[in-house]
């Protein structure tokens, strides 16, 4: 052996003292020294930990700084691009129980770690995702439904199945927060009276991390408490966490990293101050290369603040904007909650400019006192929107428009409620929220700045009337009656369990008339575009048990206007469904459509396979044949066979490979279980993107973008945050030591890259 290299070998495992503890350095020839980075090796007590976290967390950058890899089969790490910085490091794994922190570290410089084993299961427990912890919680077994009341079996008589009450418990709960957290699962009171008093309380006027809305949710939580029956619901939710005060812990335990999971780099950022943040965006989702290496931006939607992080130099600042009606959009450096805009979701259209849902009022009296919408929402002689389907009442809502380069900003006054956004391969930017679709052109929009010429709408109406249904591939052979007095009228749902739905399901319509069209309604939320005919899609929450609708504006809107509804199927029971609670959904690359199911599934539906998609029979049920379903990894709840205990919000399909899985990758949120899980659907394989740290990762969406495509993973990477309403759940959280944390994710060739 070369005598210089046995030197080098013999120098590298010399002790490198730090302050707060002592480690070795790893033989520089198994982890090689990375000058931009810390390796190093982690040993428990039987040799070389697998598959556990190494965390390196910084306040020396303007805003503190994480990054999180996992050990390989060898028990070795490489946290690759750290700025300069001191570090402390330590180990956090399953069976384990965090390490000693090592302080002071720096780039340069490997280390030699070592493992905690937890004492027994209750301690590493601590540890587990909150989708782990559900599985202590009971729900009323299937016998049960329908409920017949507090006269009866204390299920409220609206809960018709195991499944309506599954879909509150997720949609009444999980979607502003985790279930099974340190917070959620612990009560000084752990009974019915103590669960009772616990959802009255409120955080005061002024919280800093959701404003004035603390009374709001308290509020939204004793109704939702309600709505399962009230007695019934309190003493599922004592049980639970009397389980946990008596020391019971989760039935599973979760595993450990393994393959490609290991692969994962994390790197957070705390980001706004405190508050709570709804979601962000990074690029455009058509041309993800756009805004390459810019801020993300994201929304405090309670206080009206617009978010930006630059992640080259971990800083972090904010603005805020004034819709002053139908007048315009004014830009408020200087942000002040009491002036500030509503917003509610980003996202960036093909010119780089930021464009944001305004959602218009947080005070019901002043949205009362509004001004009257633009004529172009109701006069049929301004519009033919406006003829085909007016609009009146009172302004609403605002699509706003900023140029991060110029600081621009300006502001469509659109005709209805808005939600999420998604631009379509035409530029048109769509918008959620209601059962109608409506858009403004962005090239026309920044052209003209008239909204009457760059926006437009449609009501969703499906072809029921055909007497020759088309088949797959004929959308565009549709026609719609235009006389909106010819169109079976939906009635208000008698057994809607979904407490933010409309209160309307295409399964109780007031007409039925097989020689007429019908119009589609209920709320729309996660939608996306169809890159192969330029149409959008949309989850519908309101509805039971939930649908997709396909839109498709044609070549002269509205009149060219149609919509396709789809839901999954029926069980043989007539009754209930292999799929329901949608929430997000999103399309790959071929058309093909993917739901993520708030019950813990994946579905796919894949249009091309379906025998009809107009007629009588075109109301939802009329392609199981397209269909596929996959149930999300992580435990189940006790007497449930299907889904899991997760709650995917958002999903998206990667078209572009902006995380290095492969294009056309399937990502749900995984809400509740402190991740992002990606799906290979050819070999039918999750790969689960833990955020260990800090714990209660619970995030409405994502975001991808190519930074640069010739930089290899460096250049590629996938965005989300931290997007709880209670920002003090998470880790550190109610002592101030933690915020909302926005994370990227990675995936390099294999752990010890960099």
């Amino acid at each position: 052996m070369n005598k210089q290299f046995v030197r080098a070998l013999f120098a590298s495992t010399c002790l490198i003292a730090v302050s707060g503890a002592a480690y070795a350095a790893a033989p520089a020839a198994a982890v090689p020294t990375n000058a931009n980075g810390i390796g190093g090796v982690v040993m428990g007590a039987k040799g070389p930990e697998a598959g556990v976290w190494v965390i390196a967390q910084t306040s020396d950058t303007p805003t503190k700084f994480i990054k999180i890899v996992v050990t390989d089969d060898q028990g070795r790490f490489m946290l690759p691009e750290l700025p300069k910085a001191k570090y402390e490091v330590w180990v956090r794994g399953y069976g384990l129980i965090d390490s000693e922190h090592v302080t002071g570290a720096a780039p340069g410089k490997n280390l030699q770690l070592k493992s905690v084993v937890a004492p027994n299961a209750k301690e590493a427990a601590q540890y587990y995702p909150a989708n782990y912890w559900q599985t202590l919680m009971k729900l009323p077994d299937a016998s049960e439904f329908p409920g017949t009341g507090p006269k009866g079996n204390g299920i409220a008589m609206t809960m018709q199945t195991q499944q309506m009450w599954l879909q509150h418990l997720k949609n009444g709960c999980i979607q502003c927060h985790q279930q099974g957290d340190k917070t959620t699962r612990t009560l000084l009171n752990n009974t019915p009276e103590g669960w009772a008093e616990r959802i009255t309380k409120s955080r005061a006027e002024g919280d800093q991390a959701i404003g004035n809305t603390g009374p709001e949710h308290a509020a939204t939580m004793v109704n939702g408490m309600t709505q399962f029956g009230r007695a019934r619901g309190l003493q599922m939710f004592a049980d639970f966490t009397k389980r946990v005060e008596n020391g019971d812990t989760p039935t599973e335990a979760p595993p450990r990293p393994a393959g490609m999971e290991r692969n994962i780099v994390l790197t957070s950022w705390d980001w706004g101050n405190g508050r709570y943040i709804h979601d962000l965006t990074s690029s455009d989702r058509n041309d993800p290369t756009k805004n390459a290496n810019g801020s993300i931006y994201g929304i405090t939607a309670m206080h009206g603040f617009i978010e930006v992080l630059n992640p080259n130099t971990n800083a972090q600042s904010e603005f805020g904007y004034r819709v002053d009606g139908t007048k315009g959009v004014t830009l408020l450096e200087e942000p002040d909650p009491a002036r500030n805009g509503v917003p509610h979701n980003p996202m960036f259209d093909h010119n780089g400019k930021l464009w944001i849902t305004d959602r218009g009022f947080r005070d019901r009296k002043k949205a009362a006192e509004a001004e009257a919408k633009p004529a172009y929402c109701s006069d049929a002689n301004v519009s033919k929107y406006a003829k085909y389907w007016p609009q009146p009442g009172k302004a609403t809502a605002t699509l706003v428009e900023y140029d991060p380069k110029t600081k621009a900003i300006s502001g469509v006054p659109m005709c209805n409620n808005l939600h999420h956004l998604m631009q379509a391969t035409d530029h048109k930017m769509y918008a959620s929220g209601t059962d109608i679709a409506s858009w403004a052109d962005v090239d026309v929009w920044d052209k003209t700045h008239d909204a009457k010429q760059a926006m437009g709408w449609c009501p969703m109406v499906a072809d029921t009337n055909s007497t020759t249904p088309s088949k797959a591939g004929a959308l565009n052979e549709v026609v719609i009656d235009a006389d909106r007095e010819k169109w079976n009228k939906p009635a208000r749902a008698a057994n809607n369990a979904d407490p933010e739905g409309g209160g309307l399901a295409m399964g109780n319509m007031g007409e039925s008339d097989p020689k007429k069209d019908t119009r589609l309604t209920g709320g729309t939320y996660g939608m996306d575009v169809d890159m192969t005919d330029h149409s959008m899609w949309y989850a519908k929450t309101g509805p039971w048990p939930s649908q997709i609708v396909k839109f498709n504006p044609g070549t002269n809107p509205p009149e060219t206007c149609r919509a396709e509804v789809y839901e999954a199927a029926k069980l043989a029971d007539g009754v209930n469904y292999e799929g329901f609670n949608i929430r997000g959904m999103s399309v790959d690359s071929k058309g093909v459509a993917y739901a993520g199911f708030a019950q813990g599934r994946l579905g796919r539906l894949d249009r091309s396979k379906c025998k009809i998609l107009s007629g009588p029979q075109a109301t939802g049920q009329q392609c199981p044949e397209g269909w596929t379903y996959w149930d999300s990894p992580g435990p189940k709840y006790p007497g449930v066979k299907t889904g899991s205990t997760d709650f995917h919000y958002l999903m998206w399909v990667d078209i572009h490979d902006t995380l290095g899985l492969g294009k056309d990758v399937p990502i749900l949120t995984g809400s509740n279980s402190d991740s992002l899980l990606a799906f290979d659907t050819k070999a039918e394989k999750w790969t689960v993107m833990r955020v260990p740290y800090p714990m209660d990762f619970h995030t409405r969406g994502m975001d991808g973008r190519i930074d640069d495509a010739k930089a290899g993973w460096k250049g590629r990477g996938v965005y989300a945050t931290y997007a709880m309403q209670p920002v003090w759940h998470e880790e550190g959280g109610e002592d101030g030591s933690s915020g909302p944390t926005m994370v990227k994710f990675q995936v390099r060739p294999d752990p010890l890259a960099f």
